[in-house]
């Protein structure tokens, strides 16, 4: 039983492997986008270090922060992106005639995300080291725990988007893609939460990055991140997987009761 789900996994990773490697454009939005978002605030952070007697930590604060926000990114719409590709070419019903099941289907999106995210990580550490001197282990072994919250809160919107994609239909995706961008406000990338409303704040604090982002300015800064806010904002990320993995299994099987999986389009489904 163990065997078939690693191979119905391997499938869906194997899938998306043989997409990206018959297109260019499939792949160079993994590394462009963070590329450009690398350049710019590299750019922007040796300006800033050159206005102040404290610019030494403008590269690891401000860069470093944009580096783990972009890997947040990369995760999330690594789900959603491994999903849409089955929405576009009408193939998700067809998933599904085969004897996979929902869980592994999410599995796959989730290792699919993994590789693609993670490889962008890679590669965004390279060019902030070779461009702008950023080191490798800038975070120190911190950088563990700091990425592997991003990684689950990542991967809980990222399915939590595909689930309302699926409610919705395919038409509803640019409901997905400003997520990042109405969450950054609150989660603090590049300046402490206490800059924040006090109503923002508490928005805030709900929210996993924040506490990798707090931590993060910490580290970078000379001190000892807080153990129990990170443990925080693990519980938090691990608490939201949880509730986006349940939304998913009750919208796929509202679907299926329903019949609105077989009357899934590229349209708008009501």
């Amino acid at each position: 039983m163990i065997d078939r789900a690693f191979y119905r996994i391997f499938a869906i990773v194997l899938r998306q492997y043989y997409l990206m490697r018959g297109s260019v454009s499939r792949v160079m939005p993994h590394f462009v986008w963070v590329a450009i978002d690398i350049v710019l605030w590299g750019f922007f952070t040796r300006y800033l270090g050159a206005l102040t007697t404290a610019g030494g930590f403008f590269v690891p604060t401000l860069l470093g922060a944009v580096l783990f926000w972009d890997f947040f990114i990369r995760v999330m719409q690594g789900i959603t992106m491994t999903f849409f590709e089955d929405v576009w070419s009408r193939n998700f019903i067809n998933v599904f005639a085969t004897p996979i099941r929902i869980s592994e289907y999410v599995a796959g999106l989730v290792v699919c995300s993994s590789l693609t995210g993670f490889a962008a990580l890679l590669f965004m550490l390279v060019l902030a080291g070779a461009v702008f001197g950023l080191p490798f282990f800038f975070a120190g072994l911190m950088a563990v725990p700091f990425l592997f919250v991003l990684f689950l809160f990542g991967i809980a919107i990222g399915i939590a988007g595909t689930a309302i994609v699926l409610r919705l239909g395919p038409a509803s995706e640019w409901f997905i893609w400003p997520i990042p961008a109405l969450l950054s406000p609150f989660a603090s990338v590049l300046y402490p939460v206490t800059v924040l409303p006090e109503w923002m704040q508490i928005i805030a604090r709900l929210m996993p990055p924040v506490y990798v982002f707090e931590g993060l300015r910490t580290v970078v800064t000379g001190g000892k991140p807080s153990v129990p806010a990170l443990l925080c904002g693990g519980a938090l990320a691990i608490g939201y997987l949880v509730l986006a993995g349940l939304f998913f299994l009750a919208t796929f099987r509202r679907a299926v009761r329903t019949g609105l999986i077989a009357r899934y389009s590229a349209e708008t489904v009501s």
